[in-house]
């Protein structure tokens, strides 16, 4: 019966849903996201040291990084669960509430929020640099409060949304296989030279795993804007369907798209990285003003916090009606 610890369980599932939203992620040196980047960088090098660069050695790193990650996980659970059930419980709580980041992410654009409304700049441009990959230094308190705005959207959507229907689907290891092939993602899903072909594995498996929670987002954003004053659901319908095109991607762009429609506020807008213009373009319906205000970053906040919570109470549902 110890295998019925990796299962998903409605329980655990709620008491990490709300560890996440009291405490945010948690700050410490064993972090299991952590972990599981620097091993992720020991075995790229081994990889690389041994000429496997190109796509065969990126589907070697996930192969390996997975086979660590999951069965480690699992492996632990289950020898936990010989111990006592109840320390298999509080450890699959605990890396649970490590993988979901919608506490983290809010937190994170606060301080944005924070440092624009007392009139900092640079320090409102350092905390947006800490959301998004693109110069800051030269923007203004309106365009770092969209760039957090748009953080807060495409990552309500990979960091909380996608890991919730994972788990639900495939219990703590679902949960700890996307979160691996997530930091695949970040640390060497890059159109580069060095990480074009090895990158090509952990990119298009990102891809893969993110796909239906995208667009899961698109829709629970639109259902969050039902029962908040000042927003649109059908404009976050309307808006993530015809423009999430426009950004770079399969799916990024379902979540910012419904996020701009819902909050009535068009995003994105003028992006330079290493000095050089990559886009201007708006997301939106052409006659909503431009975002920017400290209103519009507390509207798409307490969307993304709704969306977030009606995506929690679906995974539940399910859960308890399974």
């Amino acid at each position: 019966m110890e295998l019925s610890q990796l299962l998903p369980r409605a329980d655990l599932l709620a008491a990490a849903v709300a560890l996440d939203a009291a405490f945010g992620d948690p700050v410490y040196r064993l972090h299991p996201v952590r972990l599981m980047g620097a091993s992720l960088t020991w075995v790229e090098a081994r990889l690389r040291m041994v000429g496997a660069d190109g796509r065969f050695g990126g589907c070697l790193l996930f192969a390996v990084l997975s086979a660590v990650w999951v069965g480690g996980a699992s492996a632990l659970l289950l020898g936990l669960a010989r111990l006592h059930p109840a320390a298999a419980s509080l450890f699959h709580v605990f890396a649970l509430y490590s993988l979901l980041a919608l506490g983290d992410l809010l937190r994170h654009g606060a301080a944005v929020e924070r440092a624009a409304a007392a009139g900092d700049l640079r320090a409102a441009q350092a905390a947006a640099g800490k959301l998004v990959g693109r110069d800051t230094d030269s923007m203004d308190a309106a365009a770092c409060r969209r760039a957090a705005m748009e953080s807060l959207a495409e990552n309500l959507a990979d960091g909380f949304v996608a890991p919730l229907l994972w788990y639900a689907l495939a219990g703590l290891p679902g949960a700890v296989l996307f979160k691996c092939v997530s930091t695949m993602d970040s640390m060497v899903g890059y159109k580069t030279a060095a990480y074009l072909r090895f990158g090509w594995c952990g990119a298009r498996l990102d891809d893969l795993m993110n796909l239906i929670p995208a667009r899961l987002t698109w829709l629970l954003t639109a259902a969050a804007a039902l029962a908040l004053p000042g927003c649109s659901a059908r404009k976050a319908l309307r808006v993530g369907w015809r423009q999430h095109a426009l950004v770079p991607g399969p799916n990024a762009g379902w979540a910012e798209a419904a996020l701009a429609g819902a909050a009535q506020r068009r995003l994105i807008g003028p992006i330079r990285q290493q000095g050089r213009l990559v886009t201007e373009i708006w997301l939106g319906d052409g006659h909503d003003p431009l975002a920017g205000s400290a209103e519009d970053y507390r509207r798409a906040a307490r969307l993304v916090a709704a969306a977030g919570g009606l995506g929690a109470a679906g995974a539940l549902a399910g859960l308890l009606l399974l």
